[in-house]
């Protein structure tokens, strides 16, 4: 079978150049961009049931690499290191093809030819299969034997190509030597120099149905053609995607707070898409799946497990996205959808994937999240105290945004959840509960429990926040600070001045198992600003302690850092750099919920006038960051080095001492469709 679907593609290569059938593939795609991130050229392109995302990696460690929205599937090469840095020129971009291989079935990919000027290409390593392994062999080398595929060399090329385990259409990727030679499966440039490559790649995994601009955007989405491009290539009738390469399937979090903070532009249907996708994948108890392993990745899982069938493996270890879910809902409900709309909506059935063949209600699905959270929050709304927050699941390191083992620096029990999402979860159930959208799906109990609701969420307002209160004297603050601005070699003076007189005020990012919290300044006061309603003195202290200058706050020339370790430890710092992935870097989503959470706030009537001044010299400072970035708006995080006297964007993967690499499409960096700069910051209309 393996030799017989490459003898198909050979077959269709060798039409190339004349037929009419080929020329058809090559019609200009629905879809189709480019975008140069650091090291890597990036070429997206969707049509019809093919959409695909090719990846040429420059410098002294080059491949190639093809994502699938379909089946989260990939293939890619990697070749031996190269004495010195080469670099990729795209010279045909990725145009969709379809394949068939000896029994018929289609594999649906792209054709794409580029050149290199490296002195050869020897091959390390290919891999094809679910793109998680492609992902475990770029981070630590390995991917499961059982996925390996064979290299055939032929007389112009070297190709792999294989069935999926579950003997269904498989993967097959080719490399065939347009310009130089193969000597011994090495690929050799010619006399004069050059490598010139034609790139076969396609995957038999199920297509998803995409959305259309139409479909997804309505007219108030902000005209950044980058933006647009993304989000359509990571949008589908049956899910959104998290972001490409590397997480071209489902996540809950990523989904909910893109649905959340894209809201204002997106279209009903393009909304109700995105929350059906999470509501069909709650289990039993309610919880929010946070990750799907679907395809090959869900077959070697059963396996190992001694189990069969090729049905998703859903995740619940993650505990943000359960309190999540309801905010995101009510928003659309009471505050988007015509109330007619929104009952129509909550009586629709959808399939459920965490249950296989069945159906299930909207409001149902939805009421059966909000039992979870009532029954999670009511401990400590009975007797508050650190022993009764939410807290990572037993056994793991990580278990809200910040998912690296590193991420929380230790803690248990993370600001975010327990200060923002769980009362923001409540008060959306009291919410929906009052409109009286939920009665047709609740039972007896339910209404008793409801009715309790917003006494719940007042207690868990007014005493979850003050748990992880930091305040460290002046003097002490500035030592520690001094010394951290030392050891990265960036200036202290602006971050001391910035300080004055006062003690150094924030709140801890996260508490340790002891109930301490672990004082690393962070950018997640923004959610407060988003989903809450603090007081003028709260929002005060929420602003004051993101927006000083790095490092006692988190501000710099190349925007909003999502953590500041200068507190803390020094083995803790350096684990937070601006090398790792949760360090001292900038997400892009993070500053666009920092900016949608300071829009909410202004927009109220009572607050003190001296804190309305204070949240518009943030927006002003936070804007002009966004806006000096946007040309990697849509990228997932990027770093920085300082020089000539300021912060520099680099971009997060470029380094070798980057534990990781960015997306090129990512799907919460999409919103500033809808998260767009205060009026008088935006350019005048053209006349």
């Amino acid at each position: 079978m393996r030799n017989a679907v490459w003898c198909v593609l050979a077959g269709t290569l060798a039409m190339a150049g004349g037929t009419d059938a080929l020329a058809e593939q090559q019609a200009a795609p629905d879809l189709a961009y480019q975008r140069v991130e650091g090291l890597n050229i990036n070429a997206l392109v969707r049509q019809g049931p093919v959409a695909a995302h090719l990846v040429l990696r420059n410098g002294a460690d080059p491949r190639i690499l093809v994502a699938f929205p379909a089946g989260n599937s990939g293939v890619a090469v990697w070749f031996e290191p190269l004495p010195d840095a080469a670099s990729w020129r795209l010279e045909t971009p990725p145009q969709p093809v379809t394949l068939r291989d000896s029994k018929g079935r289609p594999l649906h990919g792209i054709r794409a030819v580029a050149t290199m000027d490296a002195p050869r290409l020897s091959v390390k390593q290919a891999v094809l299969s679910n793109v998680r392994y492609l992902r475990d062999y770029q981070a630590m080398a390995k991917f499961p034997p059982e996925v390996a595929a064979p290299m055939t060399v032929g007389k112009d090329r070297i190709s792999w190509a294989r069935d999926r385990l579950d003997a269904t259409p498989g993967y097959l990727l080719t490399v065939r030597v347009l310009r130089g030679r193969l000597d011994k499966g090495v690929i050799l440039p010619e006399p004069d120099g050059g490598i010139r490559l034609e790139i076969v790649a396609a995957s038999g995994d199920q297509p998803l149905t995409g959305l259309t601009e139409t479909e997804l955007l309505n007219g108030s989405a902000a005209a950044h053609p980058a933006a647009r491009n993304a989000l359509r290539f990571l949008s589908y009738r049956e899910k959104f995607l998290a972001g490409s390469w590397r997480f071209n399937t489902y996540f809950g979090r990523d989904t909910l707070m893109s649905v959340r903070l894209l809201m204002p532009a997106l279209q009903p249907a393009a909304i109700e898409a995105g929350l059906n996708s999470v509501l069909a994948r709650l289990d039993g108890n309610g919880q929010v799946a946070h990750e799907e392993g679907i395809s090959e990745f869900a077959i070697v899982e059963k396996r190992r497990a001694s189990e069969r069938g090729n049905a998703a493996e859903l995740d619940y270890l993650m505990i943000d996205d359960d309190f999540m879910l309801a905010p995101v809902a009510a928003s659309y409900l009471l505050d988007h959808a015509k109330p007619g709309a929104a009952r129509a909506y909550l009586a629709q059935s959808i399939p459920s994937e965490a249950r296989q063949g069945t159906d299930v209600r909207v409001g149902e699905a939805l009421v059966r999240n909000l039992r979870f959270v009532l029954a999670q929050a009511q401990p400590f709304a009975d007797h508050p105290g650190v022993g009764r927050l939410i807290a990572l699941k037993p056994g793991r390191p990580a278990g809200q945004w910040r998912d690296s083992h590193e991420g929380l620096g230790g803690g248990r029990y993370p600001f975010d959840v327990n200060a923002v999402f769980v009362p923001a979860a409540l008060e959306a159930a009291q919410r929906m509960h009052a409109a009286r959208l939920l009665q047709p799906y609740m039972s007896p109990a339910d209404h008793r429990a409801f009715g309790r609701v917003a006494a719940m969420a007042q207690v868990w307002r007014s005493r979850a926040p003050g748990l992880f209160r930091v305040s460290m004297p002046t003097a002490t603050a500035i030592s520690a600070i001094r010394g951290y601005a030392a050891s990265l070699g960036v200036p202290a003076e602006p971050a001391v001045a910035a300080l004055g007189g006062d003690a150094l005020s924030f709140h801890a990012i996260a508490l340790d198992e002891a109930g301490q919290p672990i004082p690393i300044v962070h950018s997640d006061e923004g959610f407060m600003l988003l989903f809450g309603q603090p007081s003028s003195a709260q929002l005060d202290a929420a602003v004051t302690a993101m927006m000083r200058p790095f490092p006692a706050g988190l501000m710099t020339d190349i925007g909003l850092l999502v953590a500041n370790p200068a507190l803390v430890a020094p083995d803790v710092q350096a684990r937070f750099s601006p090398a790792h992935y949760h360090g001292a870097v900038v997400w892009s989503w993070q500053q666009a919920v920092l900016a949608a959470g300071l829009e909410r706030q202004l927009a109220r009537t009572d607050l003190r006038p001296s804190t309305r001044l204070r949240l518009t010299d943030a927006q002003t400072t936070l804007w002009r960051a966004i806006l000096a970035t946007k040309e990697v708006a849509n990228s997932e995080l990027w770093s920085w080095a300082y020089r000539d006297g300021a912060y520099r964007l680099v971009p997060f993967g470029a380094g070798r001492d980057d534990v990781d690499e960015s997306n090129a499409a990512q799907l919460w960096s999409t919103v500033y469709l809808a998260v767009q700069p205060p009026a008088f910051m935006r350019p005048p209309e053209k006349q």
